[in-house]
């Protein structure tokens, strides 16, 4: 199952165990099930702390992961390979006693739920956010033996997918019951799980010192401008809603230069990673909802939080990036996960054999089609212009493809749906008026960004679009407030665009900072 290499890296990580794993298979004669239990068999093969056994359970073809010591139990339903062997690896790692990588109050506190907690979470093979889900809950397991987590591979189960009207993913379920749908950190399930802790949370946050810098996101521009912050000597903090920001969600980049070509979820553990070197308080699963800029007899910017806490800086950067631009059309809302889905890698599997749509004729939307039209049974591309943006070669693709229709001047106007799940969307062609209607299974938005501003209104200069008007300092309308990345008037949203406004940005408050200091008076209020 395994090739050398692979084995090879495994074997160097099993090392790490420090009490036995058994690996408890449950499979049949399907051709995924014998895969499953080769995969076991050559994990077995290179520990001694690690057994195989089979047995006959709920979902065929499944494996758990688990430790007669500490009574833990991970189980992964379907074949844990692409995105998911890393979550496979960090199971057998922690069930045998490896340290996971989190905070001993983090630790205290799982282990401290009341109650047991069942846990089911579907995934897509090529969802690039599952594993994150997978991974948070998975350490739960590993912590509390009251608690569990089965990973499902909703394209190998699809009679439970339909059954549970599962169309996006990760879809989590909790003792039974739909608990997130969606990328969620650790953070927000223990918030959810435990009512206390964003008032615990709360409390701490509000005690902290006055910033130097404080970095609102958690992107690629944030990041940058948090390290070069931190390396000029700056008391600086970080808060973040979800570190990486839409890097995350992005699964190739091959323009970063330097690096020939990596994944989002990589390059965002690795932006993440390289922060947590410096002396730089990251604040995560925390969202700014009111800026006050300094004033008056206040020296310092106030940056309120979504749980209340109020965070002080001398200077201030806003990188709160972009989101996926929606259609606003009537039904959206209404199917939005149910169908209506903005991530064709992550929920693609999902409609395997079906009928979609794909909004949007830019490299974006045409890239979404052309991996979509390998899955499905047909893809629709509505352009609302008279022609498609994508780039040639891409176009060239798409009309080599012989399960991909094009319609330009194409707007939609509604999603259709029976209740439960989408059925297809109305649209009107806009060179004659006359109104259509397809048939779908699901409807891939992929219209552009909207800059995360609509909190900042009236406190700092927008574009029409939303964006935050700076400088070549990368200083907003206010002084000592600064903003960086997607979320500005630049003209290119790219990553390394991004990171290099963002060490402009920083050298900018920086330069502020020297020039700008704050009254003695103040400093002892």
């Amino acid at each position: 199952m395994l090739d050398t290499d692979l084995k090879n890296q495994l074997k160097t990580y099993l090392q790490n165990l420090k009490r036995p794993v058994e690996l408890v298979v449950s499979a049949d004669d399907s051709p995924k099930a014998l895969e499953l239990k080769s995969l076991a068999q050559d994990i077995d093969s290179l520990s001694e702390l690690v057994s195989v056994s089979e047995v006959q359970g709920e979902r065929m073809p499944s494996m758990k992961v688990t430790s007669a010591e500490t009574d833990t139990s991970i189980t992964f339903a379907g074949l844990p390979m692409g995105h998911e062997f890393t979550s496979l690896v960090l199971a057998l790692l922690h069930t045998g006693g490896h340290p996971l990588k989190l905070d001993d109050a983090v630790i205290a506190q799982i282990k401290a739920l009341p109650g047991e907690y069942h846990f089911e979470t579907y995934v897509s093979l090529s969802c690039q956010n599952c594993p994150d889900v997978v991974q948070a809950l998975n350490m739960m397991a590993a912590v509390n033996p009251k608690i569990t987590n089965v990973m499902i591979d909703g394209a190998l189960f699809q009679t439970e997918v339909f059954d549970r009207d599962i169309l996006a993913v990760p879809s989590v379920y909790l003792n039974g019951k739909l608990f997130s749908q969606g990328r969620i950190s650790l953070a927000e399930i223990l918030n959810k799980l435990d009512t206390g802790a964003a008032t615990r949370q709360a409390e701490q946050l509000a005690q902290k010192d006055v910033f130097d810098m404080l970095v609102v996101g958690g992107g690629p521009a944030g990041a940058s401008a948090a390290i070069y912050s931190a390396r000029k000597g700056l008391n600086t903090g970080v808060v973040a809603d979800k570190f990486g920001g839409q890097v995350a969600e992005t699964v190739a980049i091959e323009n970063f230069i330097s690096v020939k070509a990596t994944e989002g979820p990589k390059l965002v553990a690795n932006l993440e990673s390289h922060v947590r070197e410096y002396d730089v308080d990251v604040m995560d699963n925390q969202l700014g909802v009111k800026l006050t800029p300094s004033q008056g007899p206040n020296p310092y910017h106030e940056l309120t939080l979504e749980n209340g806490a109020t965070l002080k800086s001398q200077t201030l950067l806003l990188a709160t990036g972009a989101r996926w631009r929606e259609m606003n059309v009537p039904g959206e809302q209404e199917y939005r996960g149910k169908g209506v889905a903005y991530c064709p890698h992550c929920d693609g599997p999902l409609f395997k054999g079906k009928r979609v749509a794909v909004i949007g004729g830019g490299n974006s939307g045409i890239e979404a089609a052309i991996d979509l039209a390998n899955i499905v049974e047909h893809v629709t591309v509505l352009e609302f212009d008279t022609q498609l943006r994508a780039d040639d070669v891409l176009q060239r693709k798409a009309a080599s493809m012989n399960n991909i229709t094009i319609i330009t001047q194409a707007m939609t106007t509604e999603v259709l749906g029976d209740g439960s799940r989408v059925k297809g969307l109305n649209y009107t062609d806009r060179a004659t008026g006359e109104q259509h209607s397809v048939e779908l299974a699901g409807i891939f938005v992929q219209i552009g960004l909207v800059p995360n501003t609509e909190w900042l209104k009236g406190v700092v200069d927008l574009t029409p679009r939303g964006e935050i008007i700076v400088d070549e300092r990368g200083q907003t309308s206010v002084a000592g407030i600064f903003a960086a990345g997607d979320v500005t008037n630049t003209p290119y949203k790219q990553i390394i665009i991004a990171m290099g406004s963002g060490a402009t940005a920083s050298l900018g408050a920086f330069d502020y900072l020297m020039r700008h200091s704050v009254p003695e008076q103040a400093n002892a209020a």
